[in-house]
């Protein structure tokens, strides 16, 4: 008499490692192309004539179809195949960057960053589902995670270094091109590395969904860039949070009479992927805001160049490569939990130490050990956030729970930065009003700025423990 047991999960590639590396290496682009171009937007300015407002828009294009389409293209990967997706989104990329390279004027290149964006949003969920797919297993998953979140911080941390080195050598074209060579690398590697998708059983698109809550994000997104740039009062920053909430409610009441909805809300019966994208949302929030204000305090506080600025953010993307390679062995001794709770708390107690930095500091003496003590946190959070929004998602919702990660920490980033960079630029009015010195009043900004962001990270740590020991 036989015993039936269930079956295996499909062995997708015999050389998994490597093709983590070449899933990593497309994520890194995604992520870097956030904030690579800041370096070279002064030089887009002059180039075709572009005010402030108009330079905002140059990440704001990007930024906005990357966010708003997280989660359908999340569902799209899960419907049509998570390897299929994956390298669609590769190439729309690849070919958006060689257009937004050869941009003659600034509505091609809005446009291209536009498709850049798009692109990314099928990329990203579809990579991330591969890589749940290629380690099944907790302990390879766990390591892969890990070395998942750190490319996530490297990205972010790098991109102020590569944007000045490559701006400063090859001209502002360069920050697109570079991206050419390396998703065609891609785009040969992975065919020969994972498998085919396995056909899925045929089912309709939630159209309804997908619109609702595309637009909801868009919107979303779209109103926390304005603040930025206009001010919460303003009329367009209020039209865009009305048009949020009404789709996002139409969202709700389409999602639960639909067959087959696009996010079923099941999922958030999972309390790991509810935790797990609370804590993404906003240490992404505080996040964002740090590289923001780090970046613009170096070069217009301290009078440091652009590229003198991206080598200081070596040590802290060092401390979150470390970090990151040994994450499973502090998984494996204190838990998910217990890790991402003392990495938010390492990460709270750099960003406090980095509010006390005058605005004569020396980089010994003031920013390298709070800088160092940010890489750990930031390390240590990004790995476990992304393992708790992944754990026991079943295959068929990978691309989803990839989707949904990923949108919390673009959502999360934007409105941390919303949020703190107003309260620096009121706390800096202010300083400046009473008769303090200009590089003391941005300096007096950034530290209530630090001093949020670490408030963040802080009450991230407490939110993440209670529910741990619900859960």
């Amino acid at each position: 008499m036989s015993t039936l047991s269930a079956p295996a999960p499909t062995v997708r590639s015999s050389r998994r490692w490597l093709a983590l590396a070449v899933l990593g290496l497309a994520q890194f682009l995604v992520v870097l192309d956030a904030s690579i171009v800041n370096i070279a937007l002064p030089v887009l300015g002059e180039q075709f004539g572009m005010d402030t407002v108009a330079l905002a828009w140059v990440i704001t294009a990007y930024v906005l179809p990357f966010g708003g389409l997280l989660l359908l293209g999340g569902r799209l990967a899960d419907r049509y195949g998570h390897r299929r997706v994956f390298l669609i989104g590769v190439l729309g990329f690849a070919v958006a960057s060689a257009v937004a390279g050869l941009s003659v004027g600034s509505g091609m290149l809005l446009a291209a960053r536009a498709v850049q964006g798009a692109s990314a949003a099928l990329l990203a969920p579809a990579a991330l589902a591969l890589v749940t797919q290629l380690f099944p297993a907790a302990a390879d998953r766990t390591r892969a995670l890990a070395v998942w979140g750190g490319i996530a911080g490297i990205g972010s941390a790098a991109g102020v270094l590569l944007g000045g080195v490559l701006t400063g050598a090859f001209g502002w074209q360069s920050v697109f091109f570079v991206n050419v060579p390396v998703a065609a690398a891609v785009l040969v590697a992975i065919p020969l590395l994972i498998t085919r998708d396995e056909s899925a059983a045929p089912s309709r698109l939630d159209m309804p969904g997908a619109a609702t809550v595309t637009g909801a994000l868009v919107a979303a997104v779209g109103a926390l860039s304005a603040v930025e740039q206009v001010g919460f009062a303003h009329p367009l920053t209020l039209a865009l949070v009305g048009a949020a909430l009404a789709l996002g409610a139409a969202f709700v009441v389409v999602e639960r009479r639909a067959v087959d909805p696009l996010v079923p809300f099941a999922i958030f019966r999972n309390r790991t992927v509810t935790i797990g994208n609370i804590a993404m949302l906003l240490t992404g929030s505080a996040m964002v805001a740090l590289f923001f204000a780090l970046s613009v305090y170096m070069q217009a506080v301290l009078g440091y160049s652009a590229l003198t600025t991206g080598l200081t953010q070596l040590p802290l993307a060092g401390a979150l490569v470390l970090v990151a390679g040994v994450a499973p062995a502090a998984v494996a001794r204190a838990g998910v939990t217990g890790t991402l709770v003392g990495s938010l708390l390492v990460l709270a107690a750099g960003l406090a130490w980095l509010a006390a930095a005058p605005s004569d500091a020396a980089f010994v003496a003031h920013l390298l050990g709070p800088t160092l003590l940010i890489g750990v946190g930031l390390g240590g959070a990004f790995v476990t956030a992304t393992q708790l929004a992944v754990d026991g998602v079943h295959g068929g919702e990978a691309g989803l729970a990839g989707g949904l990660v990923n949108t919390s920490q673009q959502v999360g980033g934007a409105l941390g930065l919303a949020v703190l960079a107003s309260i620096a630029a009121s706390r800096t009015d202010a300083l400046i009003e009473s008769g303090v010195g200009t590089a003391d009043a941005l300096t007096g900004g950034f530290s209530w700025l630090f001093i949020g962001a670490a408030v963040i990270a802080a009450g991230t740590a407490a939110i993440v423990a209670v529910a741990g020991r619900r859960r």
